[in-house]
């Protein structure tokens, strides 16, 4: 049988648990932010390389010194760099975000988990009371089938 103090206790496990969903899910939407944020840098610096190489391959056909082809080649390989550290930022972004997903699903199953409880709870709580009322009913009818019976004796006599 659940005492009051079993479902006061369950209901304030489920507050928690909602808090930590809440929170689960605020953090998945800030994830989520970053990962955008993450990969839209990515592929602005992979337009701006593909613009620059663009631009200076169409100047070098026009005829260009040695000196500012090594500035362009070195300033590509940095680019380059720049891309390839964003990729990876973009990718422990999006990391980030399905850990974030995984956490507000366990959060989830945890809550519902504890509503199933709170649910059984109330059941067995209902099915005892049910049964105390079964008890109580039965016991007065065999109360008054008693007085009734004394009262037949009585007459009889």
């Amino acid at each position: 049988m659940s005492t009051p103090t079993q479902t006061e206790s369950l209901q304030l496990l489920l507050r928690h648990a909602q808090q930590q969903r809440d929170q689960a899910q605020t953090a998945l939407s800030r994830a989520g932010e970053m990962a955008e944020h993450a990969r839209e840098q990515h592929t602005q610096l992979q337009q701006y390389r593909g613009e620059y190489q663009q631009r200076w391959s169409a100047q070098f056909a026009q005829g260009g010194t040695m000196e500012i082809l090594m500035h362009y080649r070195s300033f590509m390989q940095r680019l380059d760099q720049a891309v390839s550290l964003q990729a990876r930022q973009a990718e422990l972004a999006e990391a980030q975000r399905e850990q974030a997903r995984a956490e507000l699903l366990e959060s989830e199953r945890r809550v519902a988990s504890v509503r199933k409880l709170l649910e059984r709870r109330a059941a067995e709580q209902a099915m005892s009371q049910r049964q105390r009322e079964q008890k109580q009913s039965d016991e007065q009818a065999q109360r008054m089938r008693w007085r009734a019976a004394q009262v037949d004796a009585r007459n009889t006599q």
